[in-house]
């Protein structure tokens, strides 16, 4: 079970808050991804972005396994 935070009182399901890191993540990644011109070999870049954010998520909760709270 992946539990949840308590921010200010107010318990957010985990998942919800590494899914939002993950975006970030993501979004930092676009944009290198984008000035390395990465994106010209990709076939299509929105599947290439969901993918991206998958792994990155599925790492995120892996990880998050690893250090209960």
């Amino acid at each position: 079970m992946i539990g949840d935070f308590s921010i200010f009182g107010v318990f957010v399901p985990r998942l919800l808050v590494l899914l939002l890191a993950s975006y970030g993540v993501l979004l930092l990644l676009k944009k290198v991804l984008a000035r390395l011109g990465v994106y010209r070999l990709v076939w299509h870049p929105a599947l290439f972005d969901l993918s991206i954010f998958i792994i990155l998520a599925a790492t995120a909760a892996n990880v998050a396994e690893w250090y209960p709270s």
